[in-house]
């Protein structure tokens, strides 16, 4: 393991001053799963005081100075430099009471959340790992540190931040830690919406995304209950080989690992339970469950303080993940007008995960590629399907007369013309076919 030059001089910095210091946390558990970290941390023994009198040349952020962390600006990167301390009691779940500073880093890593989160690197010194966590990485373990139940009761969100990590690095939380996420998973309702979400999002996007939905099932819906409902929910149907929470988790494995196609996809059948119908035959049916997603989906975003953009997208995708969008060029021609590109690729993503996802539909996958071949082919030559790209404007309208709301009205009805291929897209064409619907409408 080494470490980039910067976090490097730093070290040799605090030390020539006469303190300790070493490379800590996520960025040591990644270079020793040969990962490159994204940033470097450092831990140290110097005090907050001490480490601004060491640092006094430097171009520092002092804003977390009171909890002992001094940001160091650096041409390599930011370093977050913290120093070694151990906290009070946790009153809100969430955050310490305080903080005590202490000299002895093996009191430090004692207070952090995972065993392999819980381990320093220097370059000289080498791995300090005092609760094993060198070993539970190599074996793909997730333990807490210590008690796990104290770990879970000082911050709750650890909880959902191990299933991330599950999700993201495949790996298996160790049964006692497991059991305590269980025990505690009640404190999450401490916990702020936006902290929720940013770590269910980085679960969603993990590559191990469907072993931990399945796996861990009721501590997700623990922090969305919105989507218990789903799990059991038998769908007796011949288009369908699992319940709805299965079929939802392998569709979610099969769309890109983009946030806001993962909620989609997530969040797609969510109103299916509140639908379902049997059949005299024994067939399920879930009528309407778009609409009942889309009022589920409308509750949980907000809840969860999406972004106004991210929200109207997810809600776009939920409403029509069932809606056709064309077997024909006229067809597809007629979607795009409706969503435009970005969201016809965005639908095409989430009905093939849907589909594979069902684990009997090879036919309509097959279908979905024939769409997207069409879309494809609509656009490589550029056939009109929007205002912007009709050959005619308002201000062609307006020479001809129209005035106001007719002029709107008139350039989408020439546009409608043209998507249904009544007509070519020129600009004579269109003119003429103008000036022949205000006679008729002028005759009328």
């Amino acid at each position: 393991m080494r470490l980039p030059e910067h976090a490097a001089h730093a070290i040799r910095r605090l030390e020539r001053a006469g303190f300790e210091a070493w490379a800590v946390g996520g960025c040591v558990r990644d270079s020793l799963r040969g990962v490159e970290p994204h940033d470097w941390d450092l831990c140290t023994s110097a005090s907050p005081a001490q480490m601004q009198a060491v640092f006094a040349d430097a171009r520092v952020l002092t804003t977390g100075l009171r909890h002992g962390t001094l940001t160091v600006l650096t041409d390599g990167g930011p370093l977050e430099i913290t120093t070694y301390r151990t906290e009070g009691g946790y009153s809100d779940g969430r955050h310490p009471d305080g903080v005590r500073f202490v000299t002895d880093i093996r009191e430090d890593l004692a207070r952090r959340d995972f065993t392999v989160g819980a381990m320093a690197w220097h370059p000289e010194r080498g791995l300090c790992d005092p609760f094993g966590g060198q070993t539970d990485l190599k074996n793909g373990v997730l333990r807490a540190v210590g008690d796990a139940d104290t770990r879970f009761q000082e911050d709750a969100l650890r909880i959902l931040r191990g299933l991330r990590f599950a999700s993201k690095l495949g790996f298996a939380i160790e049964p006692e830690t497991a059991a305590a996420m269980r025990r505690q998973v009640h404190r999450l309702d401490c916990i702020a919406a936006e902290r929720i979400r940013e770590e269910l999002t980085g679960l969603l996007c993990g590559r191990y995304v469907q072993r931990t939905l399945m796996a861990y099932a009721d501590l997700i819906t623990s922090a969305l209950p919105e989507l218990a409902p789903m799990q059991g929910c038998q769908q007796q149907n011949p288009h369908h080989l699992y319940d709805v929470w299965e079929h939802t988790v392998r569709a979610v494995g099969q769309v890109p690992a983009e946030p806001v196609l993962r909620w989609a996809m997530l969040l797609h059948d969510s109103g299916k339970p509140a639908c379902k119908t049997v059949d005299e035959q024994g067939i399920g049916h879930f009528r309407g469950h778009p609409r009942a997603s889309l009022a589920l989906s409308r509750k949980l975003l907000p809840r969860l303080r999406f972004s106004s953009a991210d929200t109207e997208r997810i809600l776009l995708l939920v409403e029509r993940h069932d809606t056709p969008l064309g077997d024909n060029e006229k067809l597809v021609r007629r979607s795009l007008s409706r969503i435009g590109e970005a969201r016809f690729r965005d639908l095409l993503a989430i009905k093939k995960g849907d589909a594979v996802g069902q684990g009997t539909s090879r036919n309509y996958v097959a279908q979905l590629f024939e769409t997207e071949a069409l879309l494809n082919r609509v656009l490589a030559q550029e056939q009109c399907f929007s205002l912007r790209q009709l050959a005619v404007n308002g201000t062609d309208l307006q020479a001809l007369g129209l005035r106001g709301r007719p002029v709107g009205e008139m350039l989408h009805a020439l546009l409608d013309a043209v998507i249904d291929g009544q007509t070519d897209n020129r600009r004579e064409t269109l003119l003429r076919l103008a000036r022949t619907r205000m006679e008729e409408q002028h005759d009328k």
